[in-house]
């Protein structure tokens, strides 16, 4: 099944959508902030997890390190770069511009969200890339 990593340092997010996309059958990589995303994904000093996300939903305001600098860090390693990201901003339009010219930006979904819009979208999003 495919595998999701949910970037996000709001603890009730990441419980809403660990629980809908584990429903659905999605294997759940969790990060609460960029740094500790890049650990897990073998690009800072620990191993890498044995499985790649196919698909990361990623917070742009969080601590220790943001969604954009994340973002710019997975665009420079070759493990990495294909990752679609989807991006849960509370900024609204003027942090569009910014992640826009990111290759593996595939979408932005303004909070608070529909849950079920974003399943639907991540759905899509990973059907296509198999």
């Amino acid at each position: 099944m495919a595998c999701i990593m949910l970037v996000e340092d709001d603890p009730s997010i990441v419980a809403l959508l660990h629980s809908m996309f584990q429903k659905e059958g999605y294997e759940i990589l969790e990060a609460k902030d960029g740094q500790a995303a890049l650990e897990k994904l073998g690009l800072g000093s620990a191993p890498a997890v044995s499985l790649m996300p196919d698909v990361i939903i990623l917070d742009i305001m969080m601590p220790v390190m943001d969604g954009y600098t994340f973002a710019t860090r997975l665009q420079g390693s070759p493990v990495t770069n294909s990752i679609p990201l989807v991006v849960l901003t509370a900024k609204g339009p003027e942090v569009r511009d910014l992640f826009a010219m990111l290759p593996t930006m595939s979408a932005f979904v303004d909070k608070p969200f529909n849950p079920k819009d974003l399943r639907t979208l991540v759905a899509g999003i990973i059907s296509r890339k198999t």
